[in-house]
């Protein structure tokens, strides 16, 4: 279970975004505070791995917050949530370990799919040892979608986000046949994107059995 403290000054916004995490399966709220000196006593007390956090708060900022975090040995990953599109405070939260950046205002699906994402990069990071150049990229691609992946050739992104979108929708998951037919394309092609995918963390491999002949591959969403 991956434990958020929502960082966020307006009340009806934070209550939102309590819901919205809650909502999302992996993640449980540690707590919800409203300005930068309770996040800093919260996290003196809880146990938190993720900030979900707004840039403007009354008695300072989320960069400010996270500097102090960092400058004090405090390793929590942020989540940045804000209104401004400036992109020198995009460049700023970057360089203050910022992990995803979130603009309001937003959907509960945008934030899910951060959430998800960040949840696949800890899994690679968790089980993997030491890595090399090609690990590293898929790590960072996954924070960042699909759409930063170096594709193989023969691949194109937006195939890649309708097989994605097709395989998250479908609940109980797709073969490759359904995924082909689902979206007008070969079952050799389906099977391609499928396996990226779970090659990739984001989908999962189930057998299915029962038939004469080899199992037949099922492939489903991969959940935090």
């Amino acid at each position: 279970m991956i434990n958020v403290l929502v960082v966020e000054d307006d009340l009806v916004a934070a209550d939102a975004h309590r819901l919205y995490v809650e909502r999302v399966d992996g993640f449980a709220v540690a707590g919800v505070v409203h300005t930068a000196g309770e996040a800093r006593r919260a996290l003196g007390r809880l146990d938190v791995d993720l900030l979900l956090l707004d840039q403007y708060l009354p008695d300072g900022n989320g960069l400010d917050l996270c500097r102090s975090l960092r400058a004090a040995g405090h390793l929590v990953d942020v989540i940045m949530v804000t209104s401004a599109r400036d992109l020198a405070l995009v460049r700023a939260a970057v360089s203050s370990g910022v992990v995803q950046y979130l603009l309001k205002p937003f959907t509960f699906a945008t934030l899910r799919d951060k959430l998800e994402r960040y949840a696949r990069f800890r899994r690679g990071v968790d089980r993997a040892a030491e890595a090399d150049q090609t690990d590293v990229d898929h790590l960072f691609a996954t924070l960042r979608g699909t759409e930063g992946a170096r594709l193989p050739k023969g691949m194109s992104g937006p195939t890649l986000d309708a097989v994605a979108a097709a395989l998250r929708q479908s609940g109980a998951g797709l073969s490759a046949g359904a995924t082909g037919d689902t979206l007008g394309m070969s079952r050799v092609t389906a099977r391609r994107y499928l396996e990226y995918l779970a090659d990739h963390g984001l989908a999962v491999r189930q057998p299915q059995y029962g038939q004469v002949g080899r199992p037949e591959l099922r492939y489903q969403w991969a959940t935090p």
